[in-house]
C-alpha cells in the first residue's frame, strides 16, 4: 500500500507544506472524508488515540480502522474544530501541536474551553511531507 500524497505544490516553504497538509486533514475529518484523512499519512503510522487500545495502532491499515465510528458519531451533531495550530519544521522532520473543540455539540456549547489536544509527527519522504504520528488526548478531569 502506498501513501496517497497530498498536493503542496502551491506552497513554497516547508511549513506552508506541512500546514496545507494538517489543514487538508481537519477538513476531510469534518466532512467525514476518510480517503481525505488518510491522504498524506505514512504506511507505517503509529497513532495514540482517546479510545482503546491503550497501546495505539500501528500501519496504514489500523489507522483506517479507527476512523468510521469517529466519523459517523461526528456525522450526527459531533463538533470538530480546529482552534489553534503551532508547526515546527526541520530539513526533514517536523512536528506540529493543534488544539481543537471535539465533542457533541451540546457538550462543547457547556464547556466551551474544553480541548482536544493533537501531536502530530512528520517525516520528509522522497521529497514530500508525511504524517508518521500521531497522538490524540484530552485532559483528565477527574478529581
Amino acid at each position: 500500500m502506498t501513501t496517497t500524497p497530498v498536493d503542496t505544490t502551491t506552497a513554497t516553504t516547508d511549513e506552508e507544506q506541512v500546514r496545507i497538509l494538517l489543514e487538508r486533514w481537519f477538513t476531510a475529518v469534518q466532512e467525514a472524508d476518510l480517503a481525505g484523512v488518510l491522504a498524506g499519512h505514512a504506511d507505517d503510522i503509529v497513532m495514540f488515540d482517546v479510545p482503546p487500545p491503550d497501546a495505539g495502532v500501528r500501519g496504514r491499515d489500523a489507522y483506517r480502522a479507527t476512523w468510521p465510528p469517529f466519523l459517523e458519531w461526528q456525522s450526527g451533531d459531533g463538533v470538530f474544530e480546529l482552534v489553534e495550530l503551532d508547526v515546527t519544521v526541520g530539513d526533514t522532520v517536523a512536528f506540529a501541536w493543534a488544539l481543537l473543540r471535539c465533542g457533541p455539540a451540546s457538550e462543547v456549547a457547556a464547556h466551551p474551553h474544553q480541548r482536544l489536544r493533537l501531536t502530530v509527527g512528520l517525516e520528509k519522504r522522497s521529497g514530500r511531507w508525511v504524517v508518521t504520528h500521531e497522538h490524540h488526548s484530552f485532559p483528565d478531569r477527574t478529581p
